[in-house]
């Protein structure tokens, strides 16, 4: 579904996409010592190391490397 709307007498479209239950995803993952998140994407749950400046996959215990992480977003 769009909506359509102006701004600054410009005609804007957004559009939103319902992703499923989150809460479904994120069941057994709750905040880390020393993490950011848990963090879903595409159905992967990941949280984010700031010292490492990497996130983390707590299913394989890993860090994930950049060119993974970008496939995991949809960025390559």
């Amino acid at each position: 579904m769009y909506n359509v709307g102006t701004v600054n007498n410009k005609e804007q479209q957004m559009g939103y996409k319902v992703l499923g239950r989150t809460e479904d995803l994120m069941q057994g993952y709750g905040p880390r010592k020393g993490l950011e998140g848990p963090f879903n994407f595409n159905g992967r749950i990941l949280y984010y190391d700031n010292k490492e400046g990497k996130y983390y996959d707590p299913r394989s215990d890993f860090y994930v490397s950049y060119d993974e992480w970008f496939q995991i977003a949809g960025l390559k």
